[in-house]
């Protein structure tokens, strides 16, 4: 039972969202095995799918030798930019399948190819396994099709972060935008939306420092961390979406904040009644349906495909 100081929504189809989510995934999760949280996991994803936009092709392949991924291309492709997807899930849970139906929706309204990679996840494989497979994963698609717009909700969020700022420090050009979804970003755990948000519904701060232990990436690494980044100058046009009910909410504000501050073309958007994983309510909830059309704008712009 929620305490009554607990930050809530009022949208009725988010409360119903949130309840489903709570009895397939429970709030204390993350005091579960690992591999009960992936079994927990799995079966929320499942309870949300959704069949696949007509004429939508997938392939499995493996890309840099070893690393797993799933290829959509629409019916309509109509530009030669690729997406480039990294799922959320705290570093810990996630998979191909379980942003199967959001990676295909995104390639059929951008009309554009997508990549999805099952980075290896923690505490299997410790920080930087993971942004190391999306990067080598990365370096072949922009060899092979020369521009690429990368996008990336929660922890995934941070990796796609993390990839333009590797890309930019190695000189590796063509990634012509970034959507960030719900990023974690590297804030502090005590301050702004830390705090006020630190019992949100979803997601706890509790919650981020658990995923931040079990991932051990190196405190200040900007990789790791984005805003620890001394200068955000010559990154890609980014787009950051927030939920107001989530911890996490003022790293993308603050992320947002110093793109613009350091002259890079920046779009944010906060959207007032989500919580964090609002991506699985698209079909539910008119605030999510909304968020989830803003996305798939953004990437469009960034593709070149409107």
């Amino acid at each position: 039972m929620s305490s009554p100081q607990r930050p809530m929504p009022t949208e009725a189809a988010i409360l119903s969202f949130l309840d489903i989510c709570d009895s397939f995934y429970p709030p204390d999760a993350v005091t579960a095995s690992i591999a009960q949280q992936r079994l927990w996991y799995d079966a929320l994803c499942a309870r949300f799918d959704q069949p696949l936009p007509q004429g939508m092709a997938t392939i499995d392949a493996l890309i840099a030798g070893a690393i797993p991924v799933r290829h959509y291309r629409p019916a309509n492709i109509r530009t030669t930019t690729s997406l480039l997807y990294l799922h959320g899930g705290g570093f810990v849970v996630g998979s191909l399948q379980s942003h199967h139906a959001i990676c295909a929706e995104i390639a059929d309204r951008v009309g554009a190819h997508l990549v999805s990679v099952d980075y290896r996840l923690a505490p299997e494989h410790r920080w930087p396994a993971q942004t190391d497979d999306c990067f080598a994963v990365l370096r072949q698609l922009l060899a092979e099709e020369k521009s690429v717009v990368l996008i990336g909700d929660s922890a995934g969020g941070n990796l796609a972060a993390g990839l333009a700022i590797r890309a930019r420090t190695e000189g590796l050009s063509g990634i012509v935008g970034q959507i960030l979804i719900y990023p974690a970003l590297g804030g502090d755990l005590v301050s702004g939306s830390y705090l006020e948000m630190s019992d949100a519904p979803g997601l706890t701060s509790a919650d981020v420092a658990y995923y931040r232990n079990i991932l051990q990436a190196p405190s200040g690494d900007p990789v790791a961390e984005p805003l620890a980044l001394a200068s955000l100058a010559g990154l890609p046009p980014t787009f950051i979406t927030v939920a107001h009910f989530d911890p996490l909410r003022d790293d993308g504000r603050l992320y947002a904040a110093r793109l613009a501050q350091a002259g890079v073309e920046v779009w944010f958007r906060e959207e007032p009644q989500m919580v964090h994983a609002w991506l699985r309510a698209r079909h539910v909830s008119d605030g999510a349906r909304a968020g989830f059309a803003a996305i798939c704008a953004a990437a469009s712009r960034c593709a070149g495909s409107i």
